[in-house]
């Protein structure tokens, strides 16, 4: 029943996609972030889904008559390309050509899906359904997680969907802190009491799921979130004490494994898991030093460690997104990679600041809150491929165009670049 209700759903899209392109968008993010497929038992497991969406939604943008161009990004969208371009390169001269080649592919769909987006998510309304599809899709699992958490006291870790980038518990909870601040956007500006009671509970469920997966990751990056939020308060007061309670009871409710793993934070030294990624960010700085190309995409083996790294049997993923890109695309495409980033970061502000009491405004303030998670949390998780960071990125640079002739006057009327048609 699963495989036909998925197979339906995404087929029966397909006619509405050659209609409207963005409509395939949608679709395809909500196969790349659920995995809806997943999920199924039988012929729909294997299926697909995500390339016969993408098939379709070429056609359509090359059948569609209305002009479509890129929005001004002030040179991030060259230096986005850049990057790409150089992942090509470095994957050309990788230490595993053909290992490097076989994760570019993956990798270079992602991001053209993640270009479509900015060519055709054309105003708020289409920004909007995109977030919630987002919130929807990760929402399902840290919503599934959260419960899944107090029914059983904590004591057993939150995984993802299978087969995609957030299936591991460390980088579900990762996803899940970066959309919880998106959540709370769309709590802002949904009307609709159901729905907002709805978000409300899904905030929280999410919170308790990502301290349910039991990943030290998370709790560093809920760290960083809530110094964010507390520096960022306009009400330093009540929003500490609101963290502290916060704190307190999450604290109180999680069960002694969870308190065990937490405290090898402190004594890193002592956990072979710390020090194997350790290891591994020597071993990237190492490549990273002797070659200017790096080692290339899917390099991290024994034969690399052997090589560059100062243990060479404790071999590791880079668990960073910045020792990650390092490691296979050297110092520029490190450069290129933390650029991109800044860029994003300040079209959020620019937006933040001349945007005001706007739906961009409030959603520029909630992807910078959304990047805080990734920033920091990304630090001890591989996961600088993940779709969700560059469609935010993209998203960054859809906010800033919609909102060009606006001024910070609150009194000024909201304009929109066109309707959905």
């Amino acid at each position: 029943m699963r495989d036909l209700l998925v197979t339906a759903i995404i087929l029966g899209s397909l006619p509405y996609i050659m209609k409207r392109p963005w409509i395939g968008v949608l679709m395809w993010s909500w196969i790349g972030y659920m995995n809806p497929h997943r999920l199924t038992w039988g012929f729909a497991f294997d299926m697909p889904f995500a390339q016969i969406v993408a098939l379709v939604l070429f056609v359509a943008i090359l059948l569609d008559k209305e002009k479509k161009e890129f929005p001004p990004s002030g040179g991030m969208l060259w230096v986005w390309a850049s990057f790409i371009a150089w992942m090509a390169l470095t994957s050309t001269f990788a230490l595993y050509v053909g290992d490097a080649w076989t994760q570019y592919i993956k990798i270079i769909k992602i991001q053209i899906v993640t270009f479509l987006t900015i060519l055709l998510i054309t105003d708020q309304k289409k920004i909007d359904l995109l977030i919630w599809v987002i919130v929807a899709s990760i929402g399902f699992y840290s919503i599934k997680g959260g419960i899944f958490t107090v029914m059983t006291g904590g004591v057993s870790r939150v995984y993802g969907p299978p087969g995609g980038f957030i299936q591991e518990n460390n980088s579900l909870a990762l996803a899940t802190l970066m959309v919880i601040p998106l959540m709370i956007y769309l709590y802002r500006i949904t009307q609709t009491q159901w729905l907002k009671l709805g978000l409300g509970g899904a905030v929280l469920l999410s919170l308790v799921s990502a301290l349910g997966s039991q990943s030290r990751g998370a709790l560093l990056a809920i760290i960083a979130v809530s110094g964010y939020f507390w520096i960022s308060s306009r009400y330093k007061f009540v929003t500490g004490i609101a963290i502290v309670v916060l704190a307190v009871i999450g604290f109180m409710f999680m069960p002694e494994s969870w308190h065990a793993r937490m405290d090898t934070i402190q004594n890193y030294e002592q956990d072979a898991s710390a020090m194997g990624r350790i290891n591994a960010w020597w071993y990237a700085f190492n490549v990273a030093n002797e070659r200017l190309t790096g080692a290339g995409l899917n390099s991290w083996n024994l034969g690399s460690f052997y090589k560059y790294a100062p243990n060479p049997l404790d071999v590791h993923a880079a668990h960073s997104i910045y020792f990650g890109v390092l490691a296979d695309h050297g110092w520029p495409g490190l450069f290129m990679f933390l650029t991109v980033i800044a860029m994003a970061w300040h079209n959020l502000s620019w937006v933040i600041k001349n945007a005001v009491a706007t739906p961009m405004a409030y959603l520029a303030s909630s992807i910078k809150v959304s990047l805080i998670a990734y920033m920091s949390g990304g630090a001890f998780l591989s996961l600088a491929y993940f779709d969700l960071p560059w469609h935010l990125y993209a998203i960054s640079i859809l906010l800033r165009y919609q909102t060009r002739d606006l001024k910070p006057e609150p009194h000024r009327p909201l304009r929109m670049m066109r309707h959905v048609r």
